[in-house]
């Protein structure tokens, strides 16, 4: 055997460390932890974010403008051309029958009947949107489109000012 022989294997298959396996493991009593303290702990160690007394970025960056986060509407998008591929003529559309065909995950979020394909059946959907453009193709087929109402936030905000009403209940008046 010549060296040149044996190079590329050297360090292509490294022993894993096997900590807490004693002293004699080449690791060490406390296995490579050291003595005291958080890190020797168990779930010890620092907080996610911890930069060791720099102040961390999140506590860096400003706070400041709006976030749509908490207000976007979100939906389950199927297109015409699926309905074309998955329902018979005069099928029901609706959430169930959409979740039974694998078409939509689950009834979390509204769908949203996008018009991309043809359509030539005639069919009854029921969702939380339409596009136009598929409103039109359900209707030029012969099928009836229903919208439901999706406004989540009704009843919750004031309509004088616009801010959402407390969730707390009304205080009894004092006799």
């Amino acid at each position: 055997m010549m060296i040149h022989e044996i190079t590329a294997q050297v360090g292509a298959h490294k022993k894993r460390k096997r900590v807490g396996r004693g002293e004699s493991s080449g690791h060490g009593k406390t296995s490579t932890r050291g003595t005291k303290g958080g890190g020797a702990r168990a779930g010890g160690g620092p907080r996610f974010g911890t930069e060791g007394g720099q102040l961390p970025l999140f506590r860096r960056l400003p706070k400041r403008g709006f976030n749509n986060n908490y207000f976007a509407q979100r939906f389950s998008i199927v297109n015409v051309s699926d309905l074309e591929e998955h329902f018979e003529a005069g099928a029901r559309v609706d959430a169930a029958s959409l979740i039974s065909k694998g078409l939509i995950r689950d009834e979390r979020y509204p769908v949203k009947i996008l018009g991309d394909g043809a359509l030539s059946k005639k069919l009854t959907v029921v969702a939380g949107k339409f596009t136009k453009q598929a409103a039109d193709k359900i209707s030029k087929a012969g099928g009836s489109v229903t919208a439901l109402e999706l406004d989540r936030n009704k009843g919750k905000v004031n309509p004088k000012n616009g801010r959402f009403k407390s969730a707390k209940p009304a205080k009894a008046a004092k006799k």
